[in-house]
This record gives C-alpha cells, structure tokens and sequence, in this order.
C-alpha cells in the first residue's frame, strides 16, 4: 500500500481550513498567505450600507447581496485557489447563486464583487483584484478609505482588468449593466 506525500500546496490548503477563527474574524487564503482580520469598524460597514442601499433601490436587475461569502477564487501558479471573503458580493436574484452553495463557492454568476480597504489596503489593490479578474468576475468595485476614492475595474482581459474608472469620494460612479444605475460617493468620507 502506497500513500501520497500531500504537497506543500495541499498542507497549506488543508490547515487553512482547518482554521478555527473567534467569532466575527475573517480567515482568508490570498497567494498562498492566510490572513485573519478583525470584525470591521463602524466607517467601513456604514459604506457598505450606503452601497447596498444605492444598489438595491436603483439597479435595473434585482440582486442578490452577501457580506459574508466566501469564493474559490483562481490564483497565480502553483498555489492552492485562493479563498476570499469579499466585503460584498452581488449575483443576479434569478440566479439563486447562493442557496445551497458550500461555504466556499466558485465565482461563475458573480456579478459584481466590492472591497472597501481597511488595514491592508495593498491586497485589495493588487492580489485580491487580479484573483478576482483570473476568475471571471465582471466588474469588481474598491473603496479605498485610505486614498479617498473609488475605483471601478471592468472588461476582463487574462488576469486584471482592461478598463477602470477613478474618482475621488464626492463623485459619481456608473456602474454598467446588469446594475445600470448611478453611485453616490458623498456619503463614504
């Protein structure tokens, strides 16, 4: 009877998992680093408020929303798949994308996903942006609280996106469809 000596890759997936985090904390897998983070504060739970709010009473296609989903979402070379929880993941109503999935989905329907930065900003910036894009999510929306502004990625291409739209906080942010609808910035400052 032989066995398999499991990878470095399949430890490192396998011990994350296997993580038993305190209540509230985030546990997430990013290019091959686990990182753990604290519930959010008060300022970053009242944007997503504000864009849950805007989203939900002007998208043109109802929508689905989570704070708390985690996606298998694709990462570079030899890693295992990277396992985030985003600040926010619309999916189509008709697509009932979350009822019955596992606690860590992939990301086929996904239609939008949001970050809004908190103490490690360059991951949302970088690694979590290209996963996002290598998976084939659309459009991916940052609030980044450091810089004061918001970035729209969109239009797929490999692994990042082709086309983003910046603007200070105070300014608007159109998000194409299936959202079809107008974001008010003033309020995230």
């Amino acid at each position: 009877m032989t066995h398999e000596i499991p990878t470095q890759e399949d430890v490192l997936l396998d011990g994350f998992l296997a993580l038993d985090t305190p209540l509230g904390f985030r546990a997430e897998l990013i290019e091959g680093e686990i990182i753990v983070t604290p519930p959010p504060l008060g300022d970053h739970e009242h944007i997503i408020a504000e864009l849950v709010d805007q989203i939900a009473a002007g998208t043109a296609t109802p929508m689905h929303f989570s704070g708390n989903k985690g996606l298998r979402v694709d990462s570079a070379g030899a890693l295992p798949s990277n396992h985030v929880i985003p600040d926010g993941t619309f999916a189509p109503k008709g697509l009932s994308l979350f009822r019955g999935a596992e606690s860590w989905m992939p990301c086929a329907g996904v239609a939008m996903v949001v970050e809004v930065t908190s103490q490690r900003a360059e991951i949302d910036r970088e690694a979590k942006r290209r996963s996002y894009a290598r998976s084939g999510i659309p459009l991916y929306l940052l609030v980044d609280r450091e810089l004061g502004k918001v970035t729209l990625f969109s239009e797929l291409e490999g692994d990042d996106y082709t086309v983003l739209h910046t603007g200070p906080f105070g300014k608007e942010v159109e998000l194409p469809a299936p959202f079809s609808t107008t974001l008010d910035t003033s309020n995230f400052a």
